[in-house]
């Protein structure tokens, strides 16, 4: 009685390298997903930071507030005049508001005080 398998050359060797391809695509696919869906910050010290930062529940940081605010200073005087504002729509909607003492310009205490409420 003869066999009824058949050898097919590197058979074996590919069937095993497609597995291990697909293997791996999946475990980056998943890391990369459950990086993307996180946005946690990690505490400090427990490795490294996430790049993407998610809208934190309690507010934007200092840091976060700093950063919008130089990013729309395009003269960079520490003020954001009403064309300047343009550059973020929460603030030029709100810009008369912000603009507390008047002077037809937004600087940056009064940036932060108008984020904040």
């Amino acid at each position: 009685m003869t066999s009824a398998f058949h050898f097919i050359p590197n058979f074996e060797i590919r069937s095993v390298a497609l597995l291990a391809a697909l293997t791996v695509g999946a475990a980056l696919g998943a890391h990369a997903q459950g990086a993307d869906t996180a946005g946690l910050k990690t505490p400090s010290g427990a490795g490294t930071p996430s790049t993407q930062s998610a809208p934190s529940p309690s507010g934007p940081t200092n840091q976060e507030v700093g950063a919008a605010f130089i990013r729309a200073d395009a003269n960079k005087d520490g003020q954001l005049s009403r064309q300047e504002a343009v550059r973020l729509p929460a603030v030029e909607q709100r810009f008369d508001q912000s603009d507390t003492n008047k002077d037809k310009l937004v600087s940056r205490e009064e940036f932060e005080i108008a984020l904040k409420s």
